[in-house]
């Protein structure tokens, strides 16, 4: 048995000690508004949101009748009647690395990549390639105070699952993907998401041993062009190989935070033009912790995206209703009992069809309310979902069976006049979800001819 780690442990390079967060190893028996720097933007800049809906949808409850802007909502598409004009239903998309090797790990985080995601226990992740909103925020990301913000509602999982064809867990807990070897934490707590937007940066974990001048000499590193990170990455890779599993993610989590805030350091640094709305979106920092009620979980977390956008504190952001399989228990819903991943497999049986939809329904109206709140903000000449461009989708069709082909997806926002919302939208057969991904790539100033497996950029948008 290898010996466990001291406490009081740090990784080290060329004239600097980062202290680590806490981890099972070491125990053996386990803001405010201010004028921006840069000057102020004359018109509304492009947001860029990618939604995640675990567990597929009702086909026959989700997919519309009619054709381009004479469709039918369906019931599952009626909670959004309010932005009905504001919305497009895009049709027969897939991820075609992500067929038929497991019914859920390996397609999250195919979902933003198109990449094929290699089954692993956890040691050796890699996803193919980075996930575009990783990519606006590594190429438009210096503009703003976060370059992007990942939100959720569950807790990153651990562990891999045997059963489900040997992957790690953690695939099934991230979107966003840095490159395609380590996913972007995301926040879940409401009142730290909030901070995050007005503090001066995530604060260093508080850890035993890390002494003032320590942190002195991050904080001089962090202002100069020498990140801290390059200078005690030899010995990060070093201490991976020493620890397990979860103390890895653990590891690399907090490493990320580091990043994160040396990011913000550079950023403000170098100033560029903000957008600043006139109008008010107020939101009150939320209270300590997890509201126990999860729709005001939910929403909590969505206001802070929305106002993310508002405050122009990033324009790029990631948002999770749940992790794969995730057996969030519905019960405050009426006649709903157990976890939504035992639910979601039906078995074609009526009943639980009936319990299936009203989850489904659920996802609709929450997404309705994002919308709708940004539809509701006012803007320059239009509104703040005019000015934005919102992916909404799963990773399979229906929970049931898993399908891969004819994803449920939704386009929402006007793209700043790239788009013309408010119609059902049929692709070929089988065409790329990276299609579409691209366009909003393009859309939002990046430029690339390909992006994961695209054959093209998606038209008719």
């Amino acid at each position: 048995m290898a010996a466990p780690l001291p406490r009081r442990t740090f990784l080290r390079g060329a004239g600097a000690a980062l202290a680590l967060p806490w981890l099972g190893a070491m125990n053996p028996a386990l803001g405010g508004y201010r004028e921006p720097t840069g000057g102020r933007l004359a018109t509304p800049p492009l947001r860029s949101a990618f939604l995640f809906k675990p567990n597929g949808m009702r086909p026959d409850q989700w997919t519309p009748e009619g054709d381009g802007e004479q469709y039918e909502l369906s019931p599952l598409l009626k909670p959004l009647a309010g932005v009905k004009g504001d919305f497009s239903v895009l049709e027969n998309l897939w991820n075609e690395q992500a067929v038929g090797r497991n019914g859920h790990w390996p397609k999250i985080p195919a979902y933003l990549s198109g990449g094929y995601v290699v089954r692993t226990s956890g040691r050796d992740l890699d996803i193919g390639g980075q996930t575009a909103d990783q990519l606006l925020a590594q190429e438009l990301g210096d503009r703003t105070p976060l370059p992007s913000l990942e939100l959720g509602v569950d807790e990153a999982y651990s562990g891999v699952d045997n059963i489900g064809g040997g992957f790690t867990r953690i695939y099934g807990s991230h979107i966003a993907w840095r490159d395609r070897h380590t996913p972007v934490p995301k926040e879940i707590v409401p009142r730290l998401a909030f901070d995050r937007l007005f503090r001066s940066g995530p604060k260093t974990p508080p850890v035993s041993g890390f002494t003032t001048r320590q942190q002195a000499v991050t904080d001089s590193l962090a202002t100069d062009d020498t990140s801290v990170l390059d200078l005690v990455l030899d010995d990060a890779k070093d201490l991976r190989r020493k620890v397990g599993v979860e103390d890895r993610a653990k590891l690399d989590e907090y490493l990320a935070s580091v990043r994160s805030v040396e990011t913000r350091i550079e950023n403000a640094l170098k100033p560029q033009k903000r957008w600043i709305n006139e109008g008010r979106f107020d939101v009150p920092r939320p209270g300590p912790g997890i509201p126990e009620d999860f729709t005001e979980h939910t929403r909590l977390m969505l206001d802070v995206l929305v106002l993310a956008f508002w405050t122009d504190t990033t324009r790029v952001a990631t948002y999770m209703f749940g992790n794969a399989q995730t057996g969030r228990n519905f019960s405050f819903l009426d006649g709903v009992s157990g976890s939504y991943h035992s639910l979601s497999h039906h078995k074609n049986e009526p009943k639980g069809i009936a319990t299936y939809v009203k989850i489904n329904a659920w996802h609709s109206v929450q997404l309705a309310y994002l919308l709708e709140k940004m539809k509701g903000l006012k803007e320059a000449d239009g509104t703040l979902l005019d000015h934005s461009q919102i992916l909404f989708g799963c990773t399979i069709k229906d929970g049931n069976a898993h399908q891969e082909h004819d994803l449920p997806i939704l386009l929402a926002g006007g793209g700043n006049g790239a788009y013309r919302p408010g119609r059902r939208v049929r692709f070929e057969k089988d065409t790329p979800l990276c299609n579409v991904l691209l366009r909003m790539l393009q859309t939002a100033g990046v430029e690339r001819d390909a992006f994961g497996d695209s054959t093209a950029v998606a038209q008719n948008l």
